[in-house]
């Protein structure tokens, strides 16, 4: 009897939690097919990553917070090395020149259509997205609803994007940088950085910030451009790369010219306080890396060389170190709206999932899960249900709509072909040369063919070369704008996927502006009057003249013309343009120069005084100066009282300020020139206004006395 009562309390508390069970994925089913209806404005968040398997030709999901793969959708013929990008309902395999949508529902594919550019696009899963963002030919493709194709109108950085769906691109020929509100058909451009300027855009507390390269700051992005500048308290090199955010406070920039990664404390952008010391990690040197990538609390790195990745914390200490499997095409580099960061080998055959909060590396053997039984399925070793327990009743199975993450049967995977596309060239590097690009890689697998050739592209025209070839220089190029050189390989069985160099800028090598034209002409009062012509400037965009004459130091002008005084005889002026390419360093062109002779007097100068007035309580002395060829000056004097020394020549009016006298007065006017120097005097009472005799009461003298007395020295 108690056996009976403990066999029936037992059966119906399995019959309650078997109900309980069926009535939660009855729940979950309704959420995942879309039976039960979605609040109005509610965003998902994309759980997970996609990666598409070369050797399944299949696209496999990696669930991030598992670490096991879940769900497969079979798209054949996708090219070797194709990325994948998901959306709220679909997911989307991308490939160099066709995109193939699939329902993530049923895993089927449902249509393909050509991509916009023939490279490999940057993709952003995002709210509203996804996004593929096409850097070289400037094209930003929404998948999302409503699809748009935004032209950006020349070329980008690497883009980011905020948690409202709003896509920040920066171009890397005009500085520009630019939003796509989420659901939008055009760019806003809202910012620019300074002319010549190199730059990249990171987030900051969910807000766009703007790194200048060329300039080593940081400035927040708003509506009404670039906001102060903050001081990285590093000089950067050219090819240095910033994260997609900031972990904490600090923000890492990778510098592999220098084999450093920085983490810069940014809490001064919005804080009115000191930064603090930048926190540098030392790298391997000589290899060559990808990243950084941010989660919130961990920073990833690539070692493409030594096929390896780095985790750190934002104090740059070493998290974790994990060996990227198998060999072939650098890895791929992703940060999962999950929060993890995913790394993807060349072939899609492994997944590396990098935890975002603690940084450890856990391994995910996409291959294995292709060629198992099912997909997602539970792992065979656990744990059976205890013995002796009666299972509990059966109860009546519900329809439900396939989901991501059900067990699936895999088929097997269709054999590999013996020649398949080639993979992407390695270690695209490229450098910049006057209106030219040198560009090379190290050789792409050939994956079952032998490599043909290999094309090389960049915005506004391609080139191809031999299969044996190993670099390239694209000529006729425009000095001071910045390319992006894109390569891929061909072979027998088709084109592979494409490799990028960093944005590189042409700048003519030591090839300065020409000489200005000059003209100079000299007076006789030491004045020399300078005009120029603006010279070749040889592609460079002109900074501004560097003008000099001898004995008068050197002006920096933007005009064309300037006048240097007391110049005295033989002089020679110079005139010299400074231009610059892009970022690179000033350059001093080729000198145009005048000889110019300053008249010297012929003869000891002469000095008459004609008349003497008051105005304002001031002496007006009106003389006739005569240098005698000579440049001269002159100066008068009435007791103690002095006007200062001017330049002068023939009629020229002398001031004495602030003048007391009572009665006839005598005033001295002197000239000075090289010749000599002479003097004049006059004695009388001046006249006021011009306006007859001054009259200053009874003690006053009336009439006039005037003693002229002329002395040469």
């Amino acid at each position: 009897m108690n056996t009976e009562k403990r066999f029936s309390v037992l059966a119906r508390t399995r019959a309650a939690v078997a109900l309980l069970v069926a009535g939660c994925l009855a729940l979950v089913a309704l959420a995942v097919t879309g039976q039960a209806s979605t609040p109005e404005g509610l965003e998902f968040v994309q759980v997970g990553h996609w990666v598409y398997n070369d050797a399944a030709q299949s696209a496999f999901h990696v669930d991030g917070s598992t670490n096991r793969v879940d769900a497969r959708a079979n798209v054949p013929g996708a090219e070797r090395g194709s990325q994948v990008v998901q959306g709220d309902e679909n997911g989307y395999v991308v490939e160099r020149n066709r995109i193939t949508e699939f329902d993530k529902a049923t895993l089927s594919v449902e249509e393909s259509t050509p991509a916009p550019a023939p490279e490999t696009p940057f993709v952003l899963e995002i709210a509203g997205g996804p996004y593929l963002v096409y850097r070289n030919a400037g094209q930003i493709v929404r998948l999302g609803d409503p699809a748009a194709t935004v032209p950006a109108g020349g070329p980008l950085s690497r883009p980011v994007a905020t948690a409202d769906g709003t896509v920040w691109v920066h171009r890397i020929d005009n500085g520009s940088i630019c939003e796509l509100p989420k659901g939008a058909a055009v760019l806003t451009c809202t910012a620019q950085l300074p002319p010549g300027h190199g730059g990249a855009l990171t987030l900051v507390g969910d807000r766009p910030v703007a790194l200048d390269s060329t300039g080593d700051s940081l400035h927040r992005v708003g509506q009404d451009g670039l906001g102060g500048a903050l001081s990285l308290g590093i000089k950067l090199s050219p090819s240095a790369q910033v994260a997609n955010s900031a972990v904490g406070d600090r923000l890492a920039i990778a510098d592999p010219e220098r084999n450093q990664l920085h983490l810069i404390d940014i809490s001064g952008l919005d804080q009115d306080r000191p930064s603090a010391k930048p926190i540098s990690v030392e790298l391997t040197k000589g290899s060559r890396f990808n990243g950084p990538v941010s989660s919130s609390n961990v920073v990833a790195m690539v070692d493409e060389t030594r096929g390896e990745v780095l985790t750190y914390d934002s104090a740059g200490v070493l998290k974790s170190t994990k060996k990227v499997p198998g060999e072939g095409a650098a890895p791929r580099l992703a940060k999962g709206e999950d929060n993890q960061i995913y790394v993807d080998t060349s072939d899609g055959s492994h997944v590396l999932v990098v935890n975002g909060e603690d940084g450890t590396v856990a391994d995910v053997d996409v291959d294995k899960a292709a060629n198992s039984q099912t997909a997602g399925a539970p792992s065979s070793n656990a744990e059976p249900p205890p013995s002796g327990d009666a299972p509990p009743p059966q109860q009546p199975q519900q329809p439900q709509a396939p989901l991501p993450t059900e067990v699936r049967k895999v088929v097997a995977p269709p054999p590999v072909a013996k020649a398949t596309p080639p993979g992407a060239p390695r270690n695209v590097g490229a450098t910049g040369g006057d209106g030219s690009i040198k560009v090379s890689w190290s050789p792409a697998a050939d994956n079952g063919a032998r490599v043909t050739g290999y094309r090389v592209s960049w915005a506004g025209g391609s080139t191809r070369v031999g299969g044996s070839a190993r670099g390239t220089t694209v000529s006729g190029l425009t000095n001071g704008t910045s390319y992006v050189i894109t390569v891929v390989a061909e072979n027998s069985a088709g084109t592979g996927a494409g490799a990028s160099s960093k944005a590189v800028t042409p700048v003519p090598a030591g090839r300065p502006a020409g000489a200005p034209a000059v003209t100079a002409n000299a007076g006789t009062d030491g004045k020399v009057s300078v005009s120029w012509t603006q010279p070749d400037l040889r592609g460079g965009t002109l900074v501004n003249y560097l003008v000099s004459a001898t004995g008068k130091g050197e002006r920096r002008l933007s005009a064309t013309s300037t006048e240097f005084t007391g110049v005295t005889g033989a002089a020679t002026v110079t005139v010299r343009a400074i231009t610059k390419f892009g970022s690179g360093p000033a350059l001093t062109g080729a000198a145009g120069s005048k000889k110019v002779t300053v008249p010297v007097a012929s003869a000891p100068p002469t000095i008459t005084i004609s008349t003497v007035r008051v105005k304002d309580l001031a002496l007006n002395i009106a003389v006739n100066a005569n240098g005698k060829g000579g440049s001269a000056t002159c100066q008068a004097k009435f007791g103690n009282a002095t006007s200062p020394w001017k330049p002068c020549s023939g009629a020229t009016t002398l001031l004495i300020p602030n003048v007391n006298y009572i009665g006839a007065i005598t005033v001295t006017a002197t000239i000075k020139t090289d010749g000599g120097t002479a003097s004049d005097s006059w004695t009388g009472v001046p006249t006021v206004n011009g306006g007859g005799l001054f009259w200053l009461g009874p003690m006053a003298l009336v009439g006039l006395r005037r003693r002229k007395d002329k002395e040469v020295l």
